[in-house]
């Protein structure tokens, strides 16, 4: 969740909307599932033992505005979900802030009883970003390009064996790929700290802010070929974007194939999600699987939290918040229980190749 505009908020707590309408701080999610949490914690707080990585954390708190330090926020929930999600670099790439904060909340989730903790819609949504893209490199036959867009602090070119034939491209702002870049150094450098090795055939790193109109121009100065089969990653980053920057993204991604197959992994909120958080949430579409056809794409997949899809057994109270929203028609916009805004995340598959033609004309579905 990080290549978005910079916003002039430097000064400010980083503050970010749960999904159940409440607003957290440090933390960017809210959602269900259980867990004890305390092994993860102590786990990921030994990562940051090395000088040389607290000191480059200080730097992003004292440097960062809430867009940049949202990719921190996002490696807390993936680090303290741990028995889920298998990130070994995430407790380094987080921080101590964010660690601190996300395991406080889930503390006291976890006492409290409530319906959902804190950092489960993170874990969920990586998990069904991870199970895509393996089901995705796969089916193009085990060595497409991927191309992950607002990679943030993404370790997936370092967890993931299914991309050991593939050349996976991060692409981000040029201050947050370096930051990374260092942390990961310092943290391999101590002498006490698990070693890390890029599971991926290569991994190239692509400084480049994709509301400007030559980032892909930049990607494929960078090695990115488009008549090869591609997987696009865009995991939490459309909705930072602003319409005209949102669009552009899709359409470039759209029209970059040539001779070849792509397959479009992406999360879009609706709009209800984003009033969640005006300043920070710009765009949305209530029917991405009709949006994306009208650009191109097809085989378009529309998945919510909770459904069979995008549960992983970590959605465990039978009261749960996205359970009760996947049951109401999307077209609803107030819970009729109690009133409250429909929220929604969804997670999006699509696909498309030199034969697909655009379908309909795109204005019928835009705001």
């Amino acid at each position: 969740m990080s290549s978005s505009s910079k916003q002039g908020k430097e000064d400010e707590e980083v503050e970010v909307p749960c999904m159940n309408g409440d607003v957290g701080r440090d933390d960017v999610d809210n959602d269900g599932g259980v867990g004890e949490g305390e092994g993860e914690f102590a786990a990921a707080m030994a990562q940051l033992a090395p000088e040389g990585v607290r000191a480059l954390h200080a730097r992003v708190e004292a440097e960062w505005g809430p867009v940049l330090q949202s990719a921190c926020q996002t490696a807390a929930a993936r680090a303290l979900w741990g028995r889920a999600v298998r990130d070994p670099a995430a407790g380094v790439l987080a921080g101590e802030r964010y660690l601190r904060g996300l395991h406080d909340k889930m503390r006291r989730d976890e006492r409290a009883g409530a319906r959902e903790v804190h950092g489960v819609m993170i874990a969920v949504r990586t998990l069904w970003f991870d199970a895509r893209v393996e089901a995705a490199v796969a089916a193009l036959g085990g060595d497409p390009q991927v191309v992950i867009l607002g990679a943030g602090m993404d370790a997936r070119a370092y967890r993931l064996s299914c991309l050991k034939e593939c050349t996976v491209f991060e692409l981000d702002f040029p201050e947050l790929l370096e930051m990374k870049s260092d942390l990961l150094h310092e943290a391999m450098s101590s002498a006490n700290h698990q070693k890390l090795t890029v599971m991926a055939k290569s991994l190239i790193r692509v400084p480049a802010n994709i509301q400007d109109g030559d980032w892909i121009t930049k990607l494929q100065s960078c090695g990115y070929v488009p008549e090869r089969n591609t997987i696009w990653v865009l995991e939490g980053i459309i909705y930072y974007l602003h319409h005209a920057d949102a669009m552009q993204v899709l359409e470039n991604i759209a029209s970059s194939r040539s001779s070849a197959s792509t397959v479009l992994l992406a999360d879009f909120m609706n709009k209800n999600a984003t009033l969640l958080s005006p300043t920070m949430y710009h765009f949305y579409h209530d029917s991405p699987d009709l949006l994306l056809p009208s650009i191109g794409f097809s085989q378009v997949t529309l998945t919510q939290i909770g459904d069979p899809e995008a549960h992983f057994g970590l959605l465990s109270h039978p009261e749960n918040l996205f359970d009760k929203l996947r049951k109401l028609p999307r077209s609803m916009e107030k819970n009729p229980e109690d009133g409250t805004p429909c929220c929604r995340l969804y997670f999006v598959e699509a696909s498309a190749s030199p034969d697909d033609q655009i379908m309909c004309p795109l204005d019928h579905y835009l705001e």
